[in-house]
């Protein structure tokens, strides 16, 4: 077994998601298994560089994670010729002018969404990236989800026959900070900050809907800002621009219509804090974000409407649960290890930054349809 190593410039890794998703539970933990296997008989062992604007969180994170290679200079560590991808994991607004120069430094790019904080831009870091010759993708994490991918084997099997709808619910009650400290960071509900439900949420649902169920054509969007006032991290009040929540729906290529509700400001009572609930010719199906229960065309109960008893059928009976046939790795560290072989062997890897610009672009659109009050259609985008 041979092993070799692959540099990986890691920036705006000190945030929440960079700390946790991207380094502990995909880089330290691809590092602790041995490294990615690319072909028989090869191995490749990510090594990282931290990179990011505080010294004293830089140093601390890299005790942690075991790593001795950070530096507060993105310039430097571009300058490295042993480092072959970057990563950014800053905030939005940041990325692109990163993105740029990692990609005139011959870096191939990995990037959080949203890639940038425009269609435009987005697109042009892509045509940039080909124009390199750069290999570049784009994080889609929620593909790789225990729930998504036995929803994805269930109409390999044909288990839906043909889908007509899709009904989403996602979000959970974000505390305001003042007597329960706040789960998510302030600058998510700042517009200025590129904050908002609606850019962040809808570049999920744009990959989730284009892989599962179809390409997404048009959108109609209402936003809303619930909750108009929060504490930020230093204990002060702030006034909220961005909207923290979203009521969504979306036709697709094939006449599959979707409704998603996205709100930062809902209390649960389902299955998980995102669920999908399709329905087709043949079977129904409710997943989260692990689990699955699906009823079959022969399961389906009779129902008749009679408000003047008490309804006679439990409908959460007659539902089974879709079992476990594999161990499920972390989605995240799964498209790392996808992005990694694309790197050395060229493995597929169709999640690039054109991907990554479509669900901007349904973002946009969907601030576009919530300002004008419309059905808006989506180009196609190339």
């Amino acid at each position: 077994m041979s092993t070799e190593k692959i540099g990986i410039i890691m920036n705006g890794v000190t945030g929440r998601m960079g700390t946790n998703q991207h380094l502990m539970r995909s880089i330290v933990g691809i590092i602790e298994q041995g490294g990615v296997e690319v072909a028989p008989g090869r191995r490749v062992i990510p090594d990282p560089v931290l990179v990011g604007r505080n010294e004293d969180k830089l140093s601390a994170l890299a005790k942690r994670a075991g790593i001795e290679k950070y530096t507060t200079s993105v310039e430097q560590a571009l300058e490295r010729k042993d480092m072959s991808i970057y990563f950014d994991a800053q905030t939005t607004g940041r990325r692109a002018p990163a993105v740029r120069m990692a990609v005139d430094a011959g870096k191939h790019i990995y990037c959080e969404k949203p890639c940038a904080t425009d269609t435009a831009t987005a697109l042009e870091l892509y045509h940039l990236c080909r124009s390199h010759g750069v290999k570049n993708g784009v994080v889609q994490d929620k593909l790789w989800l225990p729930g998504m991918v036995k929803v994805r084997r269930l109409q390999e099997r044909n288990f839906f026959g043909r889908i007509l709808s899709v009904r989403g619910e996602f979000g959970y009650w974000v505390f305001e900070g003042d007597s329960v400290p706040a789960q998510r960071p302030s600058w998510n509900y700042r517009k200025e900050d590129d904050g908002g439900i609606i850019v962040d949420m809808l570049c999920h649902w744009r990959y989730v809907l284009d892989n599962l169920f179809g390409s997404v054509k048009s959108v109609s969007c209402s936003g809303a800002t619930h909750i108009e006032e929060r504490i930020d991290e230093n204990g002060k009040p702030y006034k909220c621009t961005a909207d923290d929540a979203a009521y969504a729906q979306f036709e697709l290529d094939g006449g599959v219509f979707v409704n998603i509700n996205s709100s930062w400001c809902t209390r649960v009572r389902r299955d998980d804090l995102l669920t999908l609930h399709i329905d087709g010719t043949h079977g129904s199906a409710v997943a989260g974000l692990r689990e699955v229960y699906t009823q079959h065309y022969g399961n389906t109960p009779k129902p008749v409407w009679n408000p003047d008893i008490p309804q006679p059928i439990n409908f959460f009976e007659g539902w089974s649960r879709v079992p476990d046939q594999e161990n499920f790795d972390n989605a995240f560290k799964i498209q790392w290890e996808k992005f990694i072989r694309h790197v050395v062997v060229d493995e597929p890897f169709p999640w690039n930054l054109l991907a990554g610009a479509r669900g901007i672009q349904l973002a946009e659109k969907g601030l576009e349809s919530w300002q004008k009050r419309c059905w808006v259609d989506l180009p196609e985008l190339k």
